[in-house]
């Protein structure tokens, strides 16, 4: 199988790609604009306003500091105004990127904490809903854990979940930082969880070794993981992803910016995806990070030197480890198997 030539072919053939993105965070989402509008409304939560301080704000000096301006965004989503203008944004972007379904992941306790309605979040996520299949994308959510707020966070995100159950709610993960919350801890609140039907799918492995990975999987049911990216480092956890066919939730572009590792080229994806382990690829929080989902499969194919064919399987991939039914899942799978090699006229 030819490999794709670089430059605009390359380009085109991704942005074509019919698209699943499983792993992007609802207020890591928020365009730069939407930023600066919501900062000049709050002006106490230390935002910058305008452009190049934003973008300097933006630099991020490692996880730590990028978690600190995560908090900081976060709180200026106070509304139900203020949510839905975060998801008909994501939609949008989505949308033009020929993305057609999203698993979008949102931390209600945060909100809640930050003084918003419960009511407010949920109005806000089911008119973005809306908004969103208008624009051909369907959305689901994963309501998460922010892990570093600890079990009173675990305990009151899946009341919330299972007492409100909105339209689209199909996962519970668990986010926030690595070192030192351990995943063990919150292993009663995944039980609960998937015991009422939820999907299973907590960070692991972005900042810490193979050994939060293994806990994922072990402790809390792990049906994907988020990130992941320390896997290659563990033969046999390598080994044990491909076997049980356990998808990973790749997020390149986030890895580099927060410093994770140095580069694309440098990233591990290659080693998964050598090993036979189910790959997708994904943005995380895109403005934040200056990231697109098409810019994601070029920069990978553009460091990897990936066949068309092989673009395609990731595409494909995350479909399949997606939570969609299995109807549209097969649409798709049609339309990217249908999909023609740049130049020839043959199908991947």
């Amino acid at each position: 199988m030819p490999e794709i030539p670089a430059g605009p072919a390359l380009r085109a053939f991704a942005r074509a790609l019919p698209k699943v993105e499983l792993h992007v965070h609802l207020v890591g989402s928020a365009s730069l604009p939407t930023v600066r509008a919501l900062a000049r409304r709050r002006p106490e939560a230390g935002v910058p306003t305008e452009e190049r301080a934003l973008a300097e704000f933006f630099t991020f000096r490692d996880f730590d500091h990028f978690l600190t301006v995560y908090f900081a965004v976060t709180s200026l989503v106070r509304d139900r105004h203020d949510v839905h203008t975060l998801v008909a944004g994501l939609a949008a972007d989505l949308a033009a990127q020929n993305c057609r379904y999203a698993e979008v992941t949102v931390t209600p306790y945060n909100h809640l904490l930050d003084g918003m309605p419960g009511d407010d979040l949920l109005a806000g996520l089911e008119s973005g809903r809306a908004r969103a299949a208008e624009l051909g994308v369907e959305l689901a959510w994963c309501f998460d854990i922010p892990g570093e707020k600890g079990t009173k966070a675990g305990a009151e995100t899946l009341v919330f979940a299972l007492r409100e159950r909105p339209e689209g709610l199909v996962s519970f993960g668990l986010g926030g930082p690595e070192l030192g919350v351990g995943r063990a801890r919150f292993a009663p609140f995944f039980t609960r969880a998937r015991e009422a039907g939820l999907h299973s799918v907590p960070h692991a492995g972005e900042t810490t070794g193979p050994a939060t990975i293994w806990s994922a999987l072990h402790d809390l049911g792990a049906e994907r993981i988020g990130h992941g990216t320390s896997c290659a480092g563990d033969p046999a956890l390598l080994e044990h992803l491909a076997a049980h066919r356990i998808p990973l939730e790749v997020c390149p572009t986030s890895n580099v910016r927060t410093g994770q590792v140095a580069s694309v080229a440098a990233h591990p994806v290659r080693r998964m995806l050598d090993h036979g382990v189910v790959v997708t690829l994904n943005t995380d929080d895109p403005p934040m990070f200056g990231a697109t989902l098409t810019g994601e499969y070029v920069a990978v194919a553009e460091a990897l030197g990936l066949t068309a064919a092989e673009l395609a399987r990731l595409a494909e991939n995350a479909v399949d480890a997606s939570f969609l039914g299995d109807a549209p899942k097969n649409l798709l799978r049609r339309e990217i198997r249908q999909m023609t090699l740049p130049g020839t006229g043959n199908f991947v």
